[in-house]
Order: C-alpha cells, then sequence, then structure tokens
C-alpha cells in the first residue's frame, strides 16, 4: 500500500507538470525557440505517468484481492471455530453471504485509502500551480470547488445508509433462499412455490430499492462534480479571455491554467469514487465485524494438556449435579442432573419433547458448557480435556445426518482422513452398503444410504463412545435389523449413548434413562420401567405395545415382534 501511495505520488507529479511544460511549449513558440526540449520533456512526462498508473493498478488490484482473500479466509476460520450454538442462531444464508458478497465490497473499498490521499494531494497541487499562474482565477475556481465540497459533504454519508440497508437486504435473501431450497420437497408438497418466491423476491426487491437509492445519491454526487468544474471552465475562461486581452495574463497562463482546471475533474472524481467506494466497504466492514460477537471455543493452542486416557471398568462418562441453559436469560433446560455412562453397553434416552435429551448431546460433545456441575471423562473432570481431546473419544450420528461435500468414501473417511480402503469397505459391509461404489458423490444416496454412511462414519476404527440421535430414523425394516446389530455389537466393544425415538432402540438398550423436565426421572429396563413408571408407561402405551414380546412365541426369545405400523415415539 506504501508503494502504490509513492507511485500515485509519482504519477502526481507528472501529472502536475504537464501544463507547466505546455506553457513552455508555447512560450518557446512566440519566442522563436527550438521546441525540440519541450516536447521532448512533455512526452517523457506522458509515457513516464502512463507507466506509473500501470504499475500502481496492477499493485493495487493485487493488493485488493490478498485483502479480500484475507478477510474470507478470517471469516471462514471463524466460522469454524465458533460455538456451535451460536453458529446455528444465524441464518445459515445470511453468514454465506458475509464471505461472498460483503467482501467482495472491501475489493474497491481496501485501495479507496491510497486514492483518496492521491486524490487531496494531486487537488492541493493543482490549485498551488493554479495560484502560481493567475491568484484571480484561482479565486472563481475556488468558489465552484467549495460549492460542491458542501453538496457532496451532504450527500456522501447517505450513501453509506443505503449501502448498509442494502447488504441487510441481500442478506436476509441468502438466508430465506437458502432455507426454502433445503427444504424444496415440502415447499411443492404444500403448494407454497408462488408464496416462497414472492417472498424472497420482495427481499431481493427491498435490496434492488436500496441499492437504486445509493445509485441514485451517487449520480447526484457525481452530477454535482462534474457540473462544478464545467461552471468553472467557463468562468475561468471568459475572466481569463478579459485579463489577457487587457494584458493582465499571459495566453500561455491561461491555456495551462485551463488545463489546470480540466485537471481538477480527476483529483475531484477519484476523491468522488473513493469515498463512494469507502462508505460502501465501511457498510461492510461493519457487518463483517458484527461476526467478532460469535463466541469461539478455546484456541487449540491454549488448550489444558490432554490427560493420558485411561481403561477400566467404570463409568466412562459422567454427570454430577449438572445444570445447564442456553444464556444468561434463558431459562434452564437441565436441573441437578447426574448420570454416568457405563464402559460397556447400551444406554438409550427417553422422554417427551423438550426434556432435555439433545442438551444433554450437547454437553457431552461441549457444544455447550455446563452452568454448573461437572461432567468427567475417566473420571477426570472435562476442563482437563481439551474440546478436541473430548470429541476424539465420541463418535456422533445426528438425527438429520447431512452429507460433506464429495464422494462416499470422503463421507465414511471424514473424521479419519487417513483410513484405508479395507477399513472404509469394513464399515459400509457393517451397515450393508457392501456393494456401493466408494467413488459415488454422496449426493447421489438416498436418504435411508445417508443415514447408513454417517454411521459407518462413526463406527470407523471403533469409537469408545458412540453417540446416536435416533439413527435408523430413515431407514426400511430390514436395514434397520442391520443396523440394530451394529449397534449390538459395539455395545460389547464400548458404551452406546442413543436418544430414542423409536419403539426397536428401547426394547434393545441395557438400560433406559428417562428424561423429564431436564430431570432424569427414572431409570432401569424396559421391563422394569413399564412396571414402575408412568410417564415410560404411557409412552410405550402410545404405541400400542405389550410389555412383554415374547410370550406368544417361545421361540422368539432372540428377537422381537413389532406390531405392522409402527409409529415414532413422542420427541424432537
Amino acid at each position: 500500500m506504501a508503494l502504490g501511495l509513492l507511485l500515485g505520488l509519482i504519477g502526481n507529479a507528472a501529472g502536475l507538470a504537464s501544463p507547466m511544460v505546455t506553457k513552455w511549449v508555447l512560450d518557446s513558440f512566440s519566442g522563436g525557440v527550438d521546441l525540440t526540449g519541450p516536447i521532448t520533456v512533455l512526452a517523457a512526462l506522458v509515457v513516464v505517468g502512463a507507466v506509473i498508473t500501470l504499475w500502481q493498478w496492477i499493485l493495487m488490484g493485487t493488493l485488493a484481492e490478498r485483502i479480500v482473500l484475507d478477510a474470507r479466509t478470517s471469516i471462514i476460520r471463524r466460522y469454524f471455530q465458533a460455538r456451535v450454538l451460536r453458529l446455528q442462531a444465524r441464518p445459515t444464508g445470511e453468514l454465506v453471504t458475509r464471505v461472498t458478497s460483503d467482501t467482495g465490497l472491501l475489493h474497491e473499498a481496501s485501495s479507496s485509502i491510497v486514492g483518496l490521499i492521491n486524490a487531496g494531494i494531486g487537488l492541493i497541487g493543482t490549485l498551488v500551480l493554479m495560484a502560481v499562474l493567475d491568484l484571480t482565477l484561482l479565486a472563481c475556481t475556488l468558489g465552484a470547488v467549495v460549492v460542491v465540497a458542501m453538496l457532496m459533504s451532504v450527500l456522501l454519508p447517505k450513501i453509506g445508509t443505503a449501502q448498509t440497508a442494502a447488504q441487510e437486504a441481500v442478506g436476509k435473501l441468502g438466508a430465506n433462499l437458502e432455507g426454502a431450497l433445503r427444504a424444496i420437497r415440502t415447499v411443492k408438497a404444500s403448494r407454497a412455490e408462488t408464496r416462497q418466491g414472492d417472498q424472497i423476491v420482495g427481499n431481493a426487491r427491498d435490496a434492488a430499492r436500496h441499492s437504486v437509492h445509493a445509485a441514485r445519491i451517487a449520480a447526484a454526487v457525481w452530477t454535482v462534480a462534474s457540473a462544478g468544474i464545467n461552471i468553472s471552465v467557463i468562468v475561468v475562461l471568459a475572466i481569463g479571455a478579459w485579463r489577457a486581452d487587457a494584458g493582465l495574463l499571459e495566453v500561455s497562463s491561461l491555456v495551462a491554467f485551463l488545463l489546470y482546471v480540466f485537471q481538477l475533474m480527476g483529483p475531484i472524481s477519484e476523491l468522488t469514487q473513493n469515498l463512494t467506494a469507502l462508505q460502501a466497504g465501511i457498510a461492510a466492514a461493519g457487518r463483517i465485524n458484527e461476526l467478532e460477537t460469535l463466541e469461539l471455543e478455546p484456541d487449540l493452542a491454549d488448550a489444558p494438556a490432554s490427560a493420558s486416557a485411561s481403561a477400566g471398568d467404570g463409568a466412562v462418562l459422567s454427570l454430577r449435579g449438572v445444570t445447564a441453559r442456553y444464556g444468561p436469560d434463558a431459562p434452564r433446560v437441565l436441573h441437578g442432573l447426574d448420570l454416568e455412562i457405563p464402559r460397556l453397553g447400551h444406554t438409550a434416552v427417553v422422554g417427551p419433547s423438550g426434556a432435555g435429551k439433545t442438551t444433554l448431546f450437547s454437553l457431552l460433545l461441549r457444544f455447550l458448557e455446563p452452568e454448573s456441575g461437572q461432567i468427567m471423562l475417566d473420571g477426570r473432570p472435562y476442563t482437563e480435556w481439551s474440546h478436541r481431546d473430548v470429541r476424539g473419544r465420541l463418535a456422533y450420528v445426528e438425527q438429520e445426518t447431512p452429507v460433506v461435500p464429495g464422494t462416499v468414501g470422503d463421507n465414511v473417511r471424514f473424521t479419519h482422513p487417513d483410513a484405508t480402503d479395507d477399513e472404509v469397505r469394513a464399515a459400509l459391509s457393517a451397515v450393508r452398503l457392501d456393494e456401493l461404489d466408494q467413488a459415488l458423490p454422496a449426493t447421489d444416496v438416498s436418504g435411508g444410504q445417508r443415514q447408513r454412511i454417517a454411521l459407518a462414519r462413526a463406527l470407523l476404527r471403533t469409537p469408545e463412545v458412540l453417540l446416536l440421535d435416533e439413527a435408523t430414523a430413515q431407514v426400511d425394516g430390514l436395514t434397520e435389523a442391520a443396523v440394530q446389530d451394529c449397534i449390538r455389537q459395539h455395545a460389547r466393544r464400548g458404551a452406546v449413548v442413543t436418544i430414542a425415538h423409536r419403539l426397536s432402540t428401547v426394547l434393545d438398550a441395557d438400560r433406559i434413562v428417562v428424561v423429564e423436565d431436564g430431570r432424569i426421572r427414572a431409570q432401569g429396563t424396559h421391563t422394569e420401567l413399564f412396571e414402575t413408571d408412568e410417564l415410560y408407561r404411557s409412552l410405550v402405551e402410545a404405541l400400542r405395545i405389550q410389555p412383554d414380546f415374547t410370550k406368544q412365541d417361545p421361540r422368539a426369545s432372540d428377537s422381537i415382534r413389532l406390531p405392522e405400523i409402527q409409529p415414532t415415539m413422542p420427541g424432537v
């Protein structure tokens, strides 16, 4: 930027010298002096000015792209370092526009500071040389410049306000469009295409309205600047001609002065353009700086030294008197929770919607920190482990099971990028996806396959604790049996914790935890809870089943008879 400023100053000097050299040419012509020297100097100034201008443009253009890249890099890294819940509180489309649209406005604004300095110095230099030529004509010119400056000072702040409103409208447009496209099946099934389209087009119209307003103000600024210069030319030409006729001013000085008046358009236009770009850049920077409020997870470099993992027969995870809320002013969602997750076995968490099941998983994965109480991993508090190390001991399958960009193989390897093809093949085989091509784009698979791919990713390299948010929500009956078999096998080697919304998950668990209103209401097996806990019994009876499923068929000792139509359990 400093080099760009220096080049601009040199270019300004060459430009400022040109009218004086032109005066020298005219004086030499009238005096019968050889014109070779003055014309050579004038040509050299033109060439040097062009080369310097080209160099400066290339330099400042490269600088602008680097600034945009740095801004985008900073925002992207901040997104991935932010706390999950803080990030999810903002519309995805709006977050995307901060990276794509807002940073784009920094491109022109990044060089506006240099442009403003160069234009300011060019304007001052031009006025000084005009004063050397004729003070009377300078006074006429200054009158027009002052009027233009006053009008611009009134109009320019309005451009920034309009640009801010336009960018906010673009952010809403991106957020609403992203949400509607993500739910396009629901939109079409609900016959809401026109309604959704009108709403999003309304956001586009808001953005256009504010942009048009900004464009009109910018047009007014440019018109005022241009008109001011043209009026100055007319006044200077009239008064200068009168003074020249009266012998008070040389014709060569009048010509040089007029050249400087025409040159004034350059600095004034550059000032206008750079101030406009700066206003847009300030508006974009303000929206980008709002991301500073995103709370970040502790930096890995500042994380405590990781405690060594210890094997044993005790609980792998423990919660002791844990309370949690999603914000300082938000109500508590967990109240003094005490829970232990055995190192081996399958624990199912059930309860009505809003009971706190998802919050429990958020705490275990450190998406949310407890307000009070303590969470233990291998008998050591979570505070003695880094976020990365805690998550390295857990594997998580969320209910929506999104796929990441790439192939099926890329998705299975997402947690362990160094996994071999044989490991990936074994994980896919465990969820009955043996014949699925690893090179197939992940976006081409069905919903059930997507869920099994997510489970295969979690099962790769046998995690110590497997967290499943209803991993069988989108699979058919035969595939569900295969998935449940995988869960049973993993429960013999490690801990499995599921948020259970389906009957088969509940019945297959070694222990069931009933959660209500952020508290653990009861724990036990299916038979025990059905006999002793009214809430659990009501949840089960809502599915129209009986507590004992093997009495009707004594051969079904390892199986469970389910109703022909299996509704889901109440839950999120």
